[in-house]
């Protein structure tokens, strides 16, 4: 399979997500509440119609947040399907401090394979690929879609990450709207090993991002998340020489699950 190819579609798809976003996010737009209590906005809408009208070309099935979800019994057939949040941080979204995200991932049986997470106030995108490694660059440095040498020219406006070495103190990076006591227990717990524990606060993937990027050593989720909210963030760990461990089972997340909740989990290095 051309995974160069399929690369370009999720990039392509993010960021034509994030324009349809952009569009509604200065607008006195309306926020509904869905059945699990969560907001919805019509940017979610918008930006999940625009990527699926890119990722049809692949012909790969698709599981997005704001779509209908095929039965188990048809998707457990599946060998490779796209998850999709087209935007991930609602909340961050409604607060207007930019700090959401689109999040694409290519899935092959049950292995996060490609990832692009795009924030489109920042216009940070970081995108990794199976065997190929992860980076971070900008929408204004990236290669024009006509370009013959798109993806050798995607690389080289890209850096490989992690870019930093990690910080002296042991650095925690936790969600800006999903704190827990289970959170402060891990914090303490982190304290006895480390000493000195910094914690910075930021909204949706871009938590994944910045574990994968070098800004800090983890991040520890306790909490509800679907697989759309952590299989682009977890190609792009992974790729970076980082982790994201199912702490149920020990092992890396599984994706295309009967339930599409995730366990509770930690992305580290």
């Amino acid at each position: 399979m051309d995974y160069n190819f399929h690369l370009k579609l999720a990039v392509t798809a993010a960021l034509k997500a994030g324009e349809e976003i952009l569009k509604i996010y200065n607008t006195n737009f309306y926020i509904e509440t869905k059945a699990d209590n969560t907001p919805v906005t019509a940017a979610d809408k918008a930006a999940s119609k625009s990527i699926l009208n890119v990722l049809k070309e692949s012909q790969f099935p698709v599981i997005s947040e704001e779509e209908p979800i095929s039965h188990f019994s048809e998707r457990k057939h599946w060998e490779y399907l796209w998850l999709v949040d087209p935007l991930d941080g609602t909340k961050e979204f409604v607060k207007r401090n930019g700090e959401f995200a689109v999040n694409i991932a290519l899935v092959k049986n049950g292995q996060p394979i490609i990832g692009v997470i795009y924030t489109p106030v920042l216009e940070d995108i970081y995108f990794a690929m199976c065997d190929f490694g992860s980076y971070k660059s900008n929408k204004r440095k990236l290669p024009e879609l006509s370009d013959v040498q798109w993806h050798e020219s995607l690389l080289t406006s890209g850096q490989k990450l992690p870019l930093n070495s990690l910080p002296r103190n042991y650095t925690v990076v936790a969600s800006r709207s999903h704190l827990s006591r289970e959170i402060n227990t891990r914090i303490e717990n982190l304290k006895n090993l480390y000493g000195p524990v910094d914690i910075i606060n930021v909204g949706s993937s871009i938590k994944q991002c910045w574990v994968a990027e070098g800004k800090a050593h983890e991040y520890p989720r306790f909490g509800t998340t679907m697989e759309w909210d952590t299989a682009a963030g977890q190609c792009i760990l992974e790729q970076s020489g980082n982790k994201l461990v199912d702490l149920e089972t020990g092992l890396p997340m599984r994706y295309n699950k009967e339930s599409l909740q995730n366990n509770f989990f930690i992305a580290s290095h």
